[in-house]
């Protein structure tokens, strides 16, 4: 197209196209295939979408390569084809673009959560978005646009790689919900503010909500930045009806608020989902009609840096045992199983009778096995409630997205609850409900450091809290994993998320406990090594075949196989969980011990065989 887009972009309004899958989806394409490979598969189906939007006056196309990074072709088994299906769609949009309309490489988030959220490293994200970028400017866009994108954070890596490959103009949006968020909590706001400290030329929003919600998005963002806004939304929310999505939103009422949008100053206009060429000519007259407003600038919003993070509260001010941890003092634990029905008087006996007998703290699992019990939430309110006695929660990432993990979070310090151990959580198949879905947005090590955010008084966008958090944060580990060197690394990792103390599974065999010890060596943080009294020799071969993370010997096995089952073999496994205790005791902060089939007196029989507590009188 013979001019500049800056030029255009400074001059007066540009009207990007509408929607690509959702036209795609109208022609005859399954809904569950991969829509980028139709550039090759069927090409003559995108060019005609392409065309259509031409005819309807729109200034920009759109590749069709939104998600055309090798992460997300691998779902697909077309991994292999970034460069082809990228090179593809340029071709296919220039041909219909021709001499009047620019080419606009479409790039989408890796659809995976970036580090320190997620598992993927910054230089693996750079690794995936490369590929596509550098094919996308080689095949001859006119400029880039990043959409839909929820993490400010992913957003800077994609353009980061984008601007050393090139200088072309970036479009730059986020995709946000009904509550001005996007899916990992990030606000408009401060959405606005770090994208504006980016590279980019324009920045914006796209996609989720309708044109009313967006131009509320706007009203806000406008204050915020002197860069050029952008507004595509979808159609209105999408009805479901027999099952298909459709959306609603007239090409008149699409218009309108194009109007709305130039008016509140957005420089850039066009459509997401459910768009249609028939919006996009709509659009093109209302443009017509309208001279661009001016922008209200706030440059000094625009400096503000990202959140600074508080100082974390000291460790032996967070709690009792944080206290104690930071002291050096040898601390003891019983983990005790959420009851199965809503009753938990019996269980808030139990830890008074720990309370009594000395015992720093209660641990709680949560959906053990993958199970449903009471709420260990609830659980760890009502015993430290009414028996006085601390706890340390488990909290997994099995089953809440990082939003539901973050409200969970901020009402747990609200009730009071200082001590976390953070594991991902066992998968669902393995327990008693197999059809049930997990989330595990993170893992633990990604949730740790959402922890250490909330206690630095950032939340998991990027926001700040008003006040910081205060928990002590806890991590497992498993000495007798397979593969020990990466079980370390893991560790190390969630040391360096802010890791405060570690538990480990349980330990039957003091050898490998001490192999394990000798490698971490360097590490300093209160080891607190778990202890299981074996009640069984059915037990003792499920401990070891079928719980993640236990290992019971081969001579444990068969002392236990000669006790068989009942009191004797109950006894055996106190006396074998004791001698490991006394064995390794010099050799760490504490012992945590589960109660056994909810046998308290089994726990404490074991610390008392350990040498931890005294024996009876």
């Amino acid at each position: 197209m013979s001019g500049s887009f800056r030029d255009k972009l400074a001059q007066g309004v540009v009207l990007f196209d509408g929607a690509m899958g959702t036209m795609l989806y109208k022609k005859g394409a399954y809904v569950n295939q991969c829509y980028e490979a139709l550039n090759l598969s069927a090409a003559t189906m995108v060019s005609d979408v392409h065309a259509d939007y031409v005819k309807a006056g729109c200034d920009v196309l759109e590749t069709n390569t939104y998600g055309a990074n090798a992460l997300k072709l691998r779902a697909f088994g077309l991994e292999s084809q970034v460069e082809a299906i990228n090179q593809a769609a340029v071709k296919l949009a220039r041909a219909a673009a021709g001499k009047d309309v620019w080419v606009a490489g479409s790039i989408g988030s890796l659809g995976a959560l970036i580090k320190p959220l997620g598992m993927i490293t910054q230089q693996e994200a750079e690794a995936y978005f490369r590929p596509q970028i550098k094919t996308l400017i080689d095949s001859g866009v006119d400029l880039l646009i990043f959409e839909s994108f929820a993490d400010v954070h992913e957003l800077e890596i994609a353009v980061g790689v984008a601007r050393i490959l090139s200088d072309l103009p970036i479009v730059a949006q986020g995709s946000f919900n009904d509550k001005s968020e996007t899916a990992i909590g990030t606000t408009a706001e401060t959405f606005i503010r770090e994208a504006s400290a980016l590279a980019v030329d324009v920045i914006g929003f796209n996609c989720s909500t309708g044109p009313a919600h967006m131009l509320a998005l706007l009203e806000k963002a406008i204050k915020l930045t002197p860069k050029p806004l952008s507004c595509q939304p979808n159609a209105g929310f999408p009805k479901t009806i027999d099952g298909r999505n459709f959306y609603l939103a007239s090409s008149e009422y699409m218009a309108e608020y194009a109007k709305r949008f130039i008016q509140t100053g957005a420089r850039v206009v066009g459509g997401c989902c459910g768009t249609a060429p028939k919006h996009i000519k709509a659009m093109r007259a209302a443009i017509r009609a309208l001279f661009p407003g001016q922008q209200t600038i706030a440059p000094a919003c625009v400096a503000e840096k990202k959140v600074k993070r508080a100082q974390e509260t000291a460790v032996a001010e967070k709690s009792r045992l944080g206290k104690q941890l930071a002291e050096g003092k040898f601390v003891t634990s019983v983990e005790i199983t959420p009851p199965r029905s809503a009753d938990a008087t019996a269980t808030v006996e139990k830890c008074r009778y720990l309370l009594q007998h000395g015992i720093d703290a209660v641990n709680i699992p949560d959906g053990p096995r993958a199970s449903a019990r009471l709420s260990p939430m609830v659980l760890a309110m009502l015993i430290e409630k009414q028996v006085g006695i601390e706890t340390v929660l488990h909290y997994t990432c099995r089953d809440r997205n990082i939003i539901g993990m973050q409200s969970d979070l901020l009402g747990l310090h609200a009730a009071g609850l200082r001590n976390l151990l953070i594991v991902t959580g066992d998968p669902p198949k393995m327990g008693d409900y197999p059809d049930a879905t997990a989330v595990f947005d993170v893992d633990s090590i990604g949730l740790t450091r959402i922890v250490t955010g909330l206690n630095q008084g950032q939340d998991v966008g990027g926001n700040p809290i008003p006040t910081p958090l205060s928990f002590l944060k806890g991590v497992g580990v498993n000495p007798g994993a397979i593969n020990l060197d990466e079980e370390i690394d893991r560790l190390r990792q969630k040391i360096d998320a802010g890791a405060e103390f570690i538990i480990t599974q349980p330990v039957f065999d003091p050898g490998i406990f001490f192999r394990f010890r000798k490698k971490i060596q360097d590490i300093l943080l209160p080891v607190i090594a778990g202890f299981w009294p074996l009640v069984s020799f059915k037990n003792a071969e499920f401990m070891n075949n079928e719980v993640p993370g236990a290992s019971v010997p081969v001579p444990i096995l068969e002392r236990m196989r000669k006790k068989g089952s009942g009191p004797e073999a109950q006894q055996e496994g106190v006396l074998i969980a004791g001698e490991a205790l006394r064995a390794i005791k010099d050799s760490i902060q504490g012992a945590q011990v589960s109660a056994a089939l909810g046998k308290v007196e089994m726990a404490i029989a074991v610390l008392r065989a350990g040498g931890v507590l005294p024996k009876e009188a």
